[in-house]
């Protein structure tokens, strides 16, 4: 089964660097439940998300990073239980950093 990837640029196209680093979050579809699930990278515009919950590319969503209310985010591509998602707007290089120095932080606690 392939990856569904409408209208996205390949990997060469980012815009902007993923940071690997496994963040627990809370994520829900709009007029849903929040429920936990985890990201496996992160950038300023976007992140991964691996979940058992199922999505569509062009969904949106509402994701909870650690210590921050909620974001809006659109999916852009879905894998298995993994998808590509990308922000409605575009995280701070600062919170960026904060959330990823956390999350390896809690890794070697």
């Amino acid at each position: 089964m392939g990856a569904e990837r409408p209208n996205m640029m390949n990997r060469e196209g980012r815009t902007a660097e993923r940071r690997h680093a496994q963040i627990g979050v809370r994520v829900r579809r709009p007029g849903e439940s929040w429920f936990t699930s985890r990201i496996a990278d992160l950038s300023g515009t976007g992140f991964r998300l691996q979940s058992f919950m199922k999505l569509k590319a062009g969904a949106e969503l509402w994701i909870m990073l650690p210590g921050f209310e909620g974001r809006r985010a659109r999916v852009v591509w879905t894998k298995g239980h993994e998808a590509g998602c990308s922000f409605e707007r575009p995280l701070h290089p600062a919170i960026l950093d904060h959330i990823v120095r956390r999350a390896r932080s809690n890794l070697t606690d």
